[in-house]
């Protein structure tokens, strides 16, 4: 009886798998021969031309030095020991060293950078491929929220870059990313487009990655992603590693952002953002039942006066389409939002019980707008500017609610809270013992360890980390 159920069994899952049809290839594909002993496989003449418009920048910045080396100095018995030596030490204040790469945009000596490679520096030196001078430069403009700086060189009939479509990149084209990594000169590295529209990484504010394999190393900062026509794709901004090595996750800012970014730069000096002033998030797969579309940006809040409640827009709208350009997710909307000027007006698509509906919106100024309006400088901590975090402030920077605490948005180069080690983007969450909730349980932490040395923790990034104060 028992053998007769197992074979039934059997016969029943055999039954059951016979209807499975295994999808297959054709059958005899062609193989080209890469071992031809009169054909070298290369793409020489395409990276050769990028070479000559990449250049190297070596950029330095005076810091001055914390509050125990400067004791050091002070030593008496080191004052003796070393003599002038140690008496020149204390005159010198430390400087800082860094290297990067950019791309010449213009004949002219405009250079595209990522700002983080000339942020804050005292001198720019830019050497040009197979020219042995040296370039002084100047900063034009500086865009922190994208990572985009564009500074000049003095110079005459450089070579300029030409640029690709970034729009048209496809998951899988070979790239090559070109730069000074080191400062050993030139290099060339090659890997593929890993993913594309890459956001939520952390890196800037308004973000659309290339995510590729080819090594962007130290020093490749600024330089240039190209297509193996020889195309610029990207400006190669960062790496995703815990050891500070390569692992194969290297980011590109796009191509056609970099060169909206650089004009801008050019022309203005300075970057203007329209706001439209609602908080977004995109649309999950438990509420796809509720809306005809299948993608776009969800409105969660609505700011009072803001270009978003005067143009009629509601919480639980689904934004997706703005000037004719289709929404796909939040972080559309933002970038689409932020490439547009103040005070022009946009036509916004959007969907509400499933109906699709037009409306118009004239942005305001994302500078001017009323997120920011209770930041406050620390009193106790010279140099740094924090801000309550709200329930606007959670969704707009997707802190999650087990963090409480108060927001640093800005650190004043140079300053006390920079000394210290403070970042923008940080979170005070506890100082000593005592839970940090807001900028009034702040300010009366702060108070009570007055003059004292004191723990302070912070959450920088998703992990928690500490630092200390006096």
């Amino acid at each position: 009886m028992k053998k007769n159920i197992i074979i039934m069994l059997l016969l029943s899952s055999t039954l059951l798998m016979a209807n499975v049809k295994l999808q297959s290839m054709p059958g005899n594909p062609k193989r080209e021969n890469a071992s031809n002993t009169n054909v070298i496989l290369s793409y020489h003449n395409s990276i050769k031309k990028v070479q000559n418009i990449v250049v190297n920048i070596a950029s330095t910045k005076k810091l001055e030095m914390n509050e125990n080396f400067q004791n050091m100095l002070n030593n008496p018995f080191l004052k003796e020991f070393f003599g002038d030596q140690f008496r020149q030490m204390k005159k010198q204040r430390r400087k800082a060293y860094s290297l990067g790469s950019g791309v010449i945009i213009s004949q002219d000596g405009y250079i595209v950078t990522n700002n983080h490679v000339v942020n804050g520096a005292d001198k720019i030196i830019v050497t040009v491929h197979g020219d042995k001078k040296e370039y002084k430069a100047k900063i034009i403009g500086q865009d922190p929220k994208t990572d985009i700086a564009v500074i000049k060189i003095d110079a005459k009939n450089l070579p300029v870059a030409q640029f690709g479509d970034s729009s048209k990149l496809l998951t899988g084209d070979i790239v090559f990313a070109v730069g000074n990594p080191f400062g050993v000169g030139e290099s060339v590295t090659q890997g593929i487009i890993s993913a594309l529209n890459k956001s939520s990484i952390g890196l800037n504010q308004y973000e659309n990655f290339i995510q590729t394999d080819a090594s962007i190393n130290p020093g490749n900062s600024g330089g240039a992603l190209v297509d193996s026509r020889g195309a610029i794709i990207g400006i190669n901004s960062a790496i995703i590693s815990r050891s500070g090595g390569n692992n194969g996750i290297g980011f590109a800012i796009p191509s056609n952002m970099v060169k909206k970014i650089a004009i801008t730069l050019i022309n203005d000096g300075k970057v203007q953002r329209g706001y439209l002033g609602v908080s977004i998030t995109d649309l999950k797969a438990d509420m796809k039942d509720l809306y005809k579309s299948d993608s776009g940006a969800l409105i969660l809040t609505v700011e009072k006066k803001s270009s978003a409640e005067k143009a009629g827009l509601q919480r639980g709208d689904l934004i997706i389409e703005v000037d004719g350009e289709k929404v796909k997710n939040a972080n559309d909307l933002k970038n689409i939002v932020g490439s547009i000027l103040p005070n022009k007006k946009i036509t916004i698509k959007f969907e509400r019980n499933k109906i699709i509906k037009t409306t118009q919106a004239i942005l305001s100024n994302m500078n001017n707008s009323s997120n920011f309006s209770n930041n406050q400088e620390d009193p106790y901590i010279k140099g740094l500017t924090v801000l309550n975090i709200d329930q606007k402030l959670r969704l707009k920077y997707q802190i999650p609610k087990s963090i409480s605490g108060v927001l640093i948005t800005k650190v004043k180069y140079n300053s006390k809270a920079d000394k210290i080690g403070f970042k923008r983007g940080d979170i005070i969450i506890q100082i000593q013992n005592q839970p940090i909730t807001d900028i009034k349980s702040l300010n009366k932490t702060l108070q009570k360890f007055k003059n004292k040395t004191k723990m302070i923790y912070i959450n920088r990034n998703g992990f928690v980390t500490y630092l200390i104060a006096k």
